[in-house]
């Protein structure tokens, strides 16, 4: 546009041409093109071919905290009918309010009319009994992360929905297969992970247990569809397709972390990559106390070999669990949303690093980039490897809907082909000299670099 007043026409018009064919040869180009197919590429599954899904026309939602709230507003806003079922009349209480101040916030920004309000929330009744669901088509679960209350809430459910309706939990991490067991027919039973605020982020992972028929998937895609929300098929595993690559990079931004990098320096390096926030801001957005609980879930069957870094744990010990609590890593003075670093974090910090004997060193930016990117992109490619997704542009939408990936790099799949798988593995057998447990090589990252194929190749197999 300037050349095009300050110059000659002509000029104005050659100048206009030779910066489009930059754009055209440009690394964000080729990234967002590919983020726009993969989209496209989600639905492309193999049940989908095989089944039409079943009646989708009244729902029922397990649980009124945050996320249950959160996916009610998401149906109500999908034209549906909602039924909430909390344990008594005071959880139902908080859990409609916390749908009508969803509204009331669009509402006094102007963004929603008060009819438009009304009427939604028309939509929405509520019950202490789950017998109010006999008529459902599907019911969401969205309890407490616990395998115990889980399965105690489907083999309820087992008992009083309809044979046919559709029942899924909304487990972030727990086994599918597992909570199915708890009914009478696991073929009726999937996951459906959704992302917190539930109304607001595009992502909805379909998880597809071992025993999940056809239309029931069918049905999760469907109910994707009409919540305009990017559904990916991801197979059952602790954490399924992103919170178990998440889980390993945040690992490997713990270990930077206790061997010299200050969780600001980690944030600020990755916001610098293009991510809206980096993983301490997200921990202390999302609860701190949310991983806590999975830690020590997971502590009886943790690896005695792979280092384990204890710091996050000594901020959960103190109650410090980010923005709803006032501070986590950062501090949240007077309800602040946006965190100012904390010297008491760092104290803390470097305590753990004297007891764990470490001696701090420094790492540039491009080193913290560097080794999460490695982490994350090796432990996409073993999901790949094992089936959890169907190809790596499944991978991609995953983190490019849901976890703040920036859409011009594509996704972690296609910025690890843009980089060179060669180049990747490089990298990994390099940290693997400190620490071989954590820096394993995927068999099918070396497969593919040492065969000069990239991921890209999978997707069209896929």
């Amino acid at each position: 546009m300037r050349a095009a007043v300050e110059l000659p026409f002509d000029e104005g018009l050659r100048t206009e041409r030779a910066l489009f064919l930059q754009c055209l040869d440009s690394p964000q180009r080729a990234g967002l093109i590919h983020a726009f197919f993969a989209e496209r590429e989600t639905a492309k599954i193999p049940e989908l071919k095989q089944a039409r899904p079943r009646r989708l026309e009244r729902v029922g939602v397990i649980g009124g905290g945050t996320m249950g709230a959160g996916i009610a507003v998401a149906l109500l806003d999908a034209g549906l009918p909602v039924v909430m079922v909390e344990q008594d009349d005071a959880a139902l209480a908080r859990g409609r309010q916390r749908v009508e101040h969803v509204y009331d916030l669009l509402v006094g920004k102007n963004r929603m009319s008060a009819d438009e309000r009304g009427a939604r929330l028309a939509r929405l009744t509520g019950a202490t009994d789950y017998a109010a669901l006999g008529d459902a088509d599907l019911v969401i679960e969205a309890v407490f992360e616990d395998m115990d209350v889980k399965q105690a809430v489907f083999t309820q459910l087992d008992r009083v929905v309809r044979p046919d309706a559709v029942l899924a939990t909304n487990t972030s991490y727990l086994d599918v297969d597992r909570i199915a067991q708890a009914t009478r027919d696991p073929g009726r039973v999937l996951g459906l992970h959704f992302f917190s605020p539930a109304n607001i982020m595009k992502l909805l992972e379909v998880v597809v247990g071992r025993d999940t028929a056809a239309d029931t998937v069918a049905t999760g895609f469907e109910l994707a569809r009409r919540l305009r929300k990017i559904a990916v098929r991801a197979g059952v595993c602790d954490g399924f397709i992103g919170n178990r690559i998440l889980a390993v990079h945040r690992q490997a931004a713990d270990m930077m972390m206790e061997d010299g990098a200050s969780p600001y320096d980690i944030d600020a390096a990755v916001r610098d990559f293009g991510y809206p926030m980096g993983p301490y801001q997200m921990v202390d957005l999302a609860g701190g106390d949310i991983g806590w609980a999975t830690r020590k879930r997971r502590a009886a069957t943790r690896d005695p070999a792979l280092r384990y870094v204890q710091i996050p744990d000594r901020l959960c010990e103190r109650g410090w669990f980010g923005q709803k609590t006032g501070r986590g890593f950062y501090l949240y003075p007077d309800g602040a949303r946006h965190g100012t670093p904390d010297p008491e974090v760092l104290a803390i910090i470097d305590a753990e690093r004297q007891r764990a004997g470490v001696a701090p060193r420094a790492f540039s930016a491009e080193d913290i980039q560097r080794r999460y990117l490695a982490a994350m992109i090796n432990e996409a490619a073993n999901v790949l490897r094992e089936g959890i997704a169907l190809r790596p542009s499944d991978i991609d939408m995953v983190f490019l809907s849901g976890y703040g990936f920036p859409r011009h790099r594509g996704g972690p799949m296609h910025y690890a082909d843009r980089v060179g798988l060669a180049n990747v593995l490089a990298d990994i057998r390099a940290y693997a000299k400190e620490d071989p447990a954590f820096w394993k090589p995927s068999p099918l990252l070396i497969e593919l670099a040492e065969s000069g194929r990239d991921f890209a190749s999978l997707n069209q197999a896929a």
